[in-house]
């Protein structure tokens, strides 16, 4: 019998609110167990907040904060914060962070993970924790690995990757994913969330309804 276990790993707060927020909750509905491995503060980031109410000091704490509240809103009781650096997650060495994968697998033993597929993600943050998550998967034996689930959002990265292959309808769980990006206050200020023309449902549904990925094609 697969064990309902799922591995979420990105590397900032705010990551898990776009595009696995609805999944998140879903799964969890479903009776999903999940963990969700936060790899920095998002120290580093430029938004302030708006009008601005953090700092460069402040930041870290309220980012934090605004994780958990995302997190409570999905419905996510055990979050892992590793403590790396924002911005610098693609100088670590691999031995560290990959040590940190396996340990986090080791521990939770998913049959699900979720996280960026490397080198479609933007950010080099997000490409280097998902290549520290494939590598350390890739090294289990074949019968072991769980199964993995990429985001991916550069430009042109369906040319190189397909199309995606899993579809996630999260109509239901729109209310929880709204909560979870507008949990995060420092960094989203969209008005047609938080502002005085915020979107019906229906228009929250069509553009934020459907979470798509890809899973992972191991070699070998």
């Amino acid at each position: 019998m697969m064990t309902k276990r799922v591995l979420v790993v990105f590397p900032h707060p705010d990551d898990e609110a776009f595009g696995t927020s609805g999944t998140l909750a879903k799964l969890i509905h479903e009776g999903w167990q999940v963990t969700y491995a936060c790899l920095t503060l998002g120290e580093m980031g430029r938004n302030m907040g708006v009008p601005p109410f953090a700092n460069r000091i402040t930041l870290p704490a309220i980012r934090k904060l605004e994780l958990e509240e995302s997190c409570k809103a999905i419905g996510i009781q055990d979050v892992r914060m590793l403590g790396f650096h924002d911005k610098m997650v693609e100088f670590e060495e691999p031995e560290v962070i990959d040590g940190e994968m396996k340990k986090l697998l080791d521990e939770v033993k998913p049959s699900l993970v979720i996280t960026f597929y490397p080198g479609y993600s933007v950010h080099p943050d997000h490409d280097a924790t998902g290549a520290s998550v494939i590598r350390t998967i890739q090294r289990l034996p074949k019968d072991e690995r769980p199964e993995v689930h990429c985001l991916a959002f550069s430009n042109g990265c369906r040319d190189y990757i397909g199309e995606p292959d899993v579809y996630q309808d999260v109509e239901e769980y729109i209310d929880q994913k709204i909560q979870s990006i507008t949990a995060h206050r420092s960094q989203f200020q969209a008005p047609e969330l938080v502002g005085d023309k915020k979107l019906s449902r229906e228009d929250m549904v069509l553009r934020f309804g459907v979470e798509s990925f890809w899973t992972y094609p191991f070699e070998g």
